[in-house]
């Protein structure tokens, strides 16, 4: 079985390469960046895979290459893969399924998921991804909430289950069917001596927030001097991201004057951090579970709420939620047994994901399988999709010059009123 994917961020470059390494034995796979203004850069793309097993799926070590919306149909139709892994953002999962990759020879089966936790379902993301034949989710809990929603909505194509792919344990062994909470302790470096926080662009969205953030892990690098307190970072001040982050935290920490001997700054491949970690902090990151599945103390700070907004609901009877109090005191958590059984630390046994891929691929080599029906064909959205399409199809620098020009002249058509 062959596997063109593709992906347009960071956070989603990282699934899809972590996701490939789990296909069926026999498998090849292709792993590619659509270019997108939110392309990742050099530096990313290589920490996004860099953590994958193989360094990707088909075991070579070079980075996958940035196409062009053109240049990715000219690499599908070459490769003629039995199945299109589009690890992206909702609307370029659309556009890339419904017309980019549309109506190739043969007919592959169209595979999206989400990234991390996606926990409370939403509407918008099984209409993005409902032009697609298997959607990949994480946890019985997320395949059962948008299980109603395709009930409700109709649409789509099948829903599978699969283990977050970055929590299996390195090496020959796996721990899909111990408790989190408990590991393996023989596999840890001798010296755990850091704080890893992760931070998370879209949350919490205020300056002031962050800045409180950024003050508690001070005020712990002094409290613990033994220990070194690192903000690890999704990207660079300047790097591209999924997500707008408009207040980055280490230009908070310059503006505020911070010593950079107290706090460091870093990017680079989570699982490296983790490595090193005796504490992980977040306000809302995957990384928590990549925390857990390394049996690393941690804390969810929930001084700003624990909602759907916050995108932290899921961590609701966890044993992991705390305060920023907490995490200047250095006091972390280890996550409660049950809440880790019923998300994303099932057993290995329950995953379905891959078989249902086989089971799809061997329908549409025989013509039996019908297209999944997308949600969003149709002239009431002909116009979000001709946005879509500009993205994946139009240069970012000329893009962005676009959109600058067309503010520019709002605002000079709303000064001429």
């Amino acid at each position: 079985m062959k596997v063109l994917a593709v992906a347009d961020s960071d956070s989603y470059l990282k699934w899809a390469a972590c996701l490939l390494a789990d296909l069926p034995a026999g498998c090849t796979a292709e792993l590619t960046v659509i270019r997108t203004p939110i392309t990742p850069s050099p530096a990313q793309i290589h920490a996004a895979v860099a953590g994958a097993p193989g360094h990707g799926a088909s075991g070579g070590t070079a980075d996958p290459a940035v196409l062009s919306a053109r240049a990715l149909r000219r690499t599908a139709e070459r490769l003629r893969p039995d199945a299109v892994l589009v690890a992206c953002t909702g609307p370029v999962v659309d556009i890339l399924a419904g017309e980019v990759l549309a109506n190739l020879s043969p007919r592959p089966v169209f595979v999206t998921g989400l990234p991390g936790i996606s926990v409370p379902a939403t509407e918008k993301a099984w209409l993005f991804r409902s032009g697609c034949d298997l959607f990949v989710l994480h946890s019985g809990r997320e395949v059962e909430e948008f299980s109603e929603i395709a009930r409700r909505l109709g649409g789509g194509g099948q829903v599978g289950l699969a283990r977050l792919p970055f929590l299996h344990t390195r090496g020959p062994g796996r721990e899909d069917d111990r408790s989190p909470a408990h590991g393996r302790g023989g596999d840890r470096p001798l010296s755990r001596d850091r704080v890893v926080f992760a931070t998370q662009a879209k949350v919490p969205r205020r300056r002031e927030e962050r800045e409180r953030i950024l003050t508690a892990l001070a005020a712990l690098a002094e409290h613990r001097p033994d220990l070194d307190v690192v903000v690890k970072l999704r990207a660079l001040d300047g790097e591209r991201q999924t997500h707008n982050e408009r207040y980055h935290y280490q230009r908070l920490w310059q503006e505020l004057g911070g010593r950079e001997d107290v706090l460091r700054f870093a990017a680079g491949p989570m699982h490296e951090h983790l490595d090193r970690a005796a504490g992980f902090v977040t306000v809302s990151s995957t990384a928590a579970l990549e925390a857990i599945a390394r049996s690393v103390p941690l804390l969810v700070l929930s001084d700003f709420g624990v909602s759907a907004e916050m995108i932290n609901l899921v961590f609701e009877g966890s044993g992991l939620l705390g305060t920023l109090d907490d995490l200047a005191m250095g006091r972390f958590r280890t996550p409660q047994e049950e809440w880790c059984r019923a998300n994303y630390f099932h057993g290995s046994a329950d995953d379905d994901w891959s078989s249902r891929l086989v089971t799809l691929v061997g329908q549409a080599r025989s013509g039996r399988l019908a297209p999944a029906r997308s949600l969003l064909d149709g002239p009431r959205y002909a116009a979000a999709r001709r946005r879509a399409r500009l993205r994946v199809e139009v240069p970012p620098t000329v893009l962005r010059a676009g959109y600058r020009a067309k503010r520019r002249m709002r605002r000079y058509l709303k000064a001429l009123g």
